[in-house]
C-alpha cells in the first residue's frame, strides 16, 4: 500500500514539476506549484510526518501560493493573452487524474482490511504523537524564533507591495 502511493503520488509530483518548467503562463506555473506541493505532503504523511504534512498543506500549498500569485499579478509586466486552457491539461491532467482516482480507489477497496491495522505513527509508543512533541516543542522554546519569522514574511510582503506600486 505505501509503495503504491509512492509511485503514484511521486511520479504526481514528478510530473507537475515538469509541467511547471514547460508553461508558459506564470499562473499555470503555479498551479502546477500547488500540484507538487499537494503531492508531497501526501508523501510525507505516508512517512509519518502528519505535522509536516499538515504544515505543507497550509503553509505552502495556501500561503505561499497565494503570495506567488499575488506577486504574479501585481508585477504583471503585460497584458497576457486569452487562451483556452492548457494543453497537458486535456492530453495528460484529465485522463491522468481519473486514473489515479481509479488506482487509489482500487487499492483502497483491495486493502481494506490492512487499512484498520496500519500504524501510521512510525516507531512512536502511542503515548504521545508527533504533532505534540512538535507543537510543545515549537510553542515553548522556538516560540520568538516563530513569531520572528512571521514578522519577517509580513516586512516582505508590505515591501512586494511598495516596489510593485505603480507611480502616479
Amino acid at each position: 500500500m505505501q509503495l503504491a502511493l509512492f509511485l503514484i503520488f511521486g511520479g504526481l509530483a514528478a510530473a507537475g514539476a515538469i509541467n511547471l518548467l514547460l508553461q508558459r503562463h506564470p499562473i499555470n506555473s503555479a498551479l502546477s506549484l500547488v500540484v507538487v506541493m499537494m503531492s508531497l505532503a501526501v508523501l510525507y504523511w505516508s512517512l509519518g510526518a502528519e505535522f509536516l504534512a499538515a504544515s505543507q498543506v497550509i503553509v505552502y500549498s495556501g500561503a505561499i501560493m497565494v503570495f506567488f500569485v499575488f506577486v504574479i499579478m501585481l508585477l504583471n509586466a503585460g497584458e497576457e493573452e486569452r487562451t483556452h486552457g492548457s494543453r497537458a491539461a486535456y492530453i495528460v491532467g484529465f485522463p491522468g487524474a481519473a486514473a489515479i482516482f481509479c488506482l487509489l480507489s482500487f487499492v483502497f477497496l483491495s486493502e481494506r482490511h490492512a487499512l484498520g491495522s496500519s500504524n501510521i505513527g512510525g516507531y512512536l509508543n502511542h503515548v504521545t504523537s508527533n504533532i505534540a512533541e512538535i507543537s510543545t516543542l515549537l510553542f515553548t522554546k522556538l516560540l520568538l524564533p516563530f513569531e520572528v519569522t512571521s514578522i519577517l514574511i509580513l516586512v516582505a510582503i508590505l515591501g512586494a507591495v511598495v516596489l510593485a506600486r505603480k507611480e502616479q
